[in-house]
């Protein structure tokens, strides 16, 4: 399995979590998946593979794909296509956030159900974020639990999405409100997937890489703001830098915090503000990555008006988001066809639903300076007060 890993790195859980481990491997060759998982790491456990359109349509991916044969007896759903493969399947899903529902994760157990898939069998996503979480998601349930591996194949799935166990689907309009804690056995990152990408799914992930950065990497946010034009024109071994420091930076905090009752908690930054975001305007309308960053910006202005950092720490937070062209101002674009008036109450309501908190107050992690982060709750006002436009 190792062959052409250039690092490996080994997440450790805690003894009271149920799971022992996740080997992460970073690879810098081309992925030839065909020959890595049906030569170099033949097994008799029977894969179920999920990806979807997308990747499937990939040119590095046709190998792979055209070597599976489409299953006419399959009744996955009308959003998915089955193919075979020996003792292997192939699940082929839609592509995108419109398509992260539990109606999908159904679709992976009933081919696993329909192909008599047993408990030592192996689930392996082939995607970005929403794939890996829909695979580790349904692998949680089949049979009470069975192995699931990662081929993260976007930046956000790279350095965020893949590693560290959250699983799960949205739910209506309510982003990953169903899910597990359920890690992968074993991640695969070749991170020359990235110059696959469609520009604005790029700049998605890069906003989880900042965020990492702004968390734990004084050094890794210099690059950002001094190294621009290398990491826009995606240069490969900037990229690799990068991949493997948000990565180990994730692991080491869920090694240390698997179910979040502690300092995971930081790696929600923005995520609050975000994922109301992404409600509001419609699951799909704006990807993840950039809500995300429009929720940094939101968060860094709460800090800003509780007097807990300075105002050239906000700055700096501020020009680092806009100079990768994340919108930072109180209205975000994607509200633009909400009468303004509403759209700060819509956002506040969104958040009031979020997952992460416990009490009336809405939780957020926020920064009082560089790698300084806290978990603190917010009221209404001040929730309020930087979701509107300032005269």
């Amino acid at each position: 399995m190792t062959q052409n890993a250039q690092n490996i790195y080994t997440l450790r859980y805690p003894e009271n979590s149920g799971f022992d481990e996740t080997k992460i491997f970073f690879y810098k060759d081309s992925p030839d998946l065909n020959r890595f998982f049906f030569e170099e790491n033949k097994t008799d456990a029977r894969r179920l593979f999920v990806t979807d359109t997308t990747i499937a349509a990939l040119p590095c991916m046709r190998t792979f794909t055209s070597s599976f044969k489409a299953d006419a007896e399959s009744h996955a759903g009308k959003t998915a296509e089955t193919f075979t493969r020996g003792k292997d399947a192939l699940i082929i899903l839609g592509a995108g956030e419109k398509f992260k529902t539990i109606e999908s994760v159904l679709s992976i157990v009933r081919t696993a159900l329909e192909g008599n898939f047993n408990r030592n069998c192996i689930f392996t996503g082939i995607g970005g974020g929403v794939v890996c979480d829909m695979t580790g998601f349904a692998a949680s349930m089949f049979k009470r639990g069975v192995l699931a591996e990662f081929v993260p194949t976007t930046l956000l799935a790279d350095v965020d999405a893949s590693v560290g166990g959250k699983t799960g689907c949205d739910f209506e309009s309510y982003k990953n409100m169903i899910g597990a804690f359920y890690p992968a056995k074993n991640i695969h990152i070749w991170s020359s997937f990235i110059q696959t990408l469609p520009q604005n799914e790029f700049i998605s992930g890069l906003a989880e890489a900042i965020k990492t950065a702004f968390l734990f990497s004084a050094e890794l946010t210099e690059l950002f703001l001094s190294q621009k034009d290398s990491v826009m024109k995606r240069e490969q071994d900037v990229l690799d830098g990068i991949v493997e420091q948000c990565a180990r930076a994730k692991a080491k905090i869920v090694s240390e915090d698997f179910r979040e009752h502690g300092d995971r908690a930081f790696l929600n930054y923005g995520h609050t503000f975000g994922h109301a975001l992404e409600s509001v305007a419609g699951l799909g309308k704006v990807t993840h990555g950039e809500a995300v960053a429009w929720g940094m910006s939101r968060a860094v202005c709460v800090s800003l008006a509780r007097g807990v950092c300075s105002k050239e720490f906000a700055d700096k937070t501020l020009k680092t988001l806009a100079l990768y062209g994340y919108e930072t101002g109180a209205v975000h674009s994607a509200l633009k066809n909400i009468p303004s008036e509403k759209t700060a109450t819509l956002i506040l309501n969104a958040m009031k639903k979020d997952k992460k908190n416990n009490s009336a107050k809405i939780r957020l992690t926020l920064q009082s300076g560089p790698q300084q982060t806290f978990v603190s709750e917010a009221d209404d006002e001040e929730i309020l007060s930087v979701l509107t436009e300032q005269e």
